[in-house]
This record gives structure tokens, sequence and C-alpha cells, in this order.
């Protein structure tokens, strides 16, 4: 357990040593989907869109990429799992660093949370840690734009289990090649990895099931998998114990966040320090508002986000209807080092100009999130100095 050591005076602009890496600010772009990697591979408009929000000595986290054909629950999400994708690939990291700024691939399973649809065939049942589908109160975007309903899934069989530690393992090399800085295993927010972590869910009687330590076996086997591929120093791992996003509900999110930290603290232990921990706070939601999230008020969320920073030996980021206020004041009062933006960052792509220079903001259309189209709603908000685009 390590007590926070922030500087006094630390803000959202103060330089950052996150291991091997110099960020120059602490303003880091969310990882968001948003459907524009044509047939899963990144198209020319991705690669505007990461250029437009790269900044000299910036960090951005890619939107979920799947790392298999079974993994994919949103239409034209990008993979990283074939040549031609990697390939693609490359042309946005290169973009990213020739502004001077670093670039993490987020590794992405949805697990139950797809359809017959995007999986191989357009026949087969997602997989999942259980039969159990996500209930009505969600629905699931459709290639025609249509919202349907979550199918039941097939629980994954240990053997099947350790097949899917090997795409991970084998996407981060394929994120390594096409030239990202590091990966980040994205194990929040109700996808394949949380299906396994919450007891909400995960009703297996195996080695995977059960008490927290199994129920958290599935995430170490990736992580354990992925550093000894590329280096614990270029690994990210996202977590969200207190958030309930498709289902995902835990009966005890403070204990499960604290499990999961143990587990990355030993093996940090027997390596060297993950890149971070990128914790989601319990306000975040679903659509986007920014309320007190299931499990307590806001006094008690901040106090479970404070125990886990404080627990973590490591960079710990943080996520979840962030302002610059807010953001601010957590990297002065220590509860973060690093705050990362989704939506203010899709409709500002000068967030960090913007908030450097304390500058109005615009407006995000959520209409337009997850649509097709290469410029509206992607890459056609406006900088406020037109010049900053070169």
């Amino acid at each position: 357990m390590v007590e926070s050591s922030t500087p006094q005076g630390t803000t959202l602009f103060t330089p950052y040593k996150m291991g091997r890496f110099n960020l120059s600010h602490r303003i880091v772009l969310a990882p968001m989907t948003r459907c524009r990697a044509l047939n899963g591979i990144p198209q020319a408009a991705n690669v505007e869109y990461y250029k437009q929000r790269a900044t000299p000595g910036g960090l951005l986290i890619t939107e979920g990429t799947s790392i298999s054909p079974t993994a994919a629950g949103f239409p034209h999400v990008p993979g990283i799992y074939t040549d031609e994708q990697t390939e693609a690939w490359k042309k946005v990291v290169d973009a990213v660093h020739a502004k001077g700024s670093l670039i993490f691939c987020q590794l992405w399973h949805v697990g139950r949370a797809s359809h017959q649809v995007f999986q191989p065939g357009g026949t087969a049942s997602p997989i999942s840690s259980t039969n159990k589908p996500i209930s009505e109160r969600w629905r699931i975007l459709m290639p025609d734009g249509s919202h349907g309903k979550y199918p039941t899934p097939t629980p994954l069989t240990p053997t099947q289990i350790l097949e899917v530690v090997t795409h991970y393992r084998d996407s981060a090399l394929n994120a390594i090649r096409a030239g990202f800085d590091g990966i980040e295993i994205h194990s929040a927010h109700g996808y394949l990895i949380d299906q396994f972590l919450k007891d909400g869910i995960n009703d297996r009687t195996d080695q995977y099931g059960g008490s927290i330590t199994n129920r958290c076996k599935f995430l170490m086997q990736i992580v354990q998998a992925v550093i000894s591929a590329i280096g614990p120093d270029r690994v990210g791992v996202r977590i969200s114990p207190a958030i309930d996003h498709l289902d995902a509900m835990d009966s005890d999110p403070l204990s499960l966040g604290m499990a999961v930290i143990k587990g990355l603290n030993q093996l940090q232990r027997e390596t060297n320090k993950l890149a971070y921990l990128h914790v989601t706070q319990p306000r975040y939601t679903a659509y986007g508002q920014t309320e007190s999230g299931r499990h307590g008020s806001e006094e008690e969320e901040a106090s479970m986000i404070r125990s886990w920073r404080k627990a973590y030996d490591g960079t710990f980021m943080c996520s979840g209807g962030y302002t610059r206020e807010l953001g601010m004041e957590a990297v002065a009062q220590g509860d973060a080092d690093l705050v990362s933006y989704g939506r203010l960052f899709i409709s500002n792509p000068d967030l960090v100009t913007r908030y450097r220079l304390n500058a109005p903001l615009t407006r995000y259309v959520r209409a337009t999130f997850y649509t097709p189209d290469p410029v509206v709603g992607y890459t056609d908000y406006p900088f406020l100095n037109h010049h900053s685009r070169l």
C-alpha cells in the first residue's frame, strides 16, 4: 500500500512520469466507441480523428479494439487480430507520434454484450462467463441502426478461456507491431472480463467462479500473458467495480476492486510496474449523465476511489463525468495521477488547449456518437484556432 506523494500545487498541466513515458500534462483521451472503422479496419477518418486530439507529451487511448472475430458488439469497431487491421493502425499511430503524442490501444472483448449478427457466420451465440443474457433494460445497436435484444450467451469452457487469453496476448503483440506505445486491457463496463469479475453475472462453479480470487483469475491470466509478451510498463488495466452498466453488478464493489489491485500489485512485485490502473468513477452511466452511482452517496463513492488509489502501487488514472474543475481537484488532492476525458474530447479536439486557457467548450451531439459517417460528429468539431490543426 502506498500513500499519495503528489507535490503541492499539482494541476492537470503538471508534467508526469508514467514509467518509461514522460507526459507533459495529465489530460488523457479516454477510450470511446465511435463506429467509424468500416468492416473492422481503421480508415483515413480514424487517422484524422486521433491526430486532431494528439498533443506533444499527451496520452491517447484508442476506442475498444476487438481481439478476435467473436469480440465485437457494435457495428464498425476496429480490430487488431489480422495483418490488415494491424497495418491500418500503423497510419493512426504514425500520425499521432508525428505530433509528439503517445497512444495506447485498448484491447476489447464484449462477451455477452454482442449479438449473433456480429459473430462469425452470423449465427453463433456470444460467449461469456455465464448463460444469463443481459436484461431487456438494455438494447444493442444493430448494423442497420436499429436496437435489438441481447441474446442468450454460451459459457466459455476452461479450455476456451485459455484460448481467449491467447487472443489478448496476440493482439497485444500486434499492437506493438503497429507501433503503439502500449495497450489497455478493458476489464470494465460489463464486457467479457467484467462478466467474470462481478458476482451479479458470474455464476460459475469451477475455478473461475465463486470466490473473489476465482473471479479475478481470468483477468490475472490475461495480464500475465500480456506482460510476458510486451513488458509490464506497456500495459494498462481498466476496471469499474462499482458500475452496473449492462447489468454488471457486484455485491461488494470495494472488496472486488481491492482484490484486483492486490493481484496487480503482486504481479508488479514479480516483474516491474504496469503503465497504469484506469478506474471509472461510479457516477459514470451508460448514457453519459453525471449522477450518483447505485452503491451509495457521492461521499461514499469518493471514499471507495481513494481506498483503491491508496492501495494501488503505481500510476492511478480516473475517468467518468470529470469537468476541468473536478480534474484539477482530483490531481491536486492526490486522488489521481491522470484524468481521462471522453465526451468532452469528442466535441473539443483541442480540449487540452481549451482547458489550459479555461476557454468555453463546444457541446457534443449525442445523436452522432455512433454513426458511421466519417466526418459528421467525428472530425468536424471546431478548434479554438483553426491553425492548431496544423
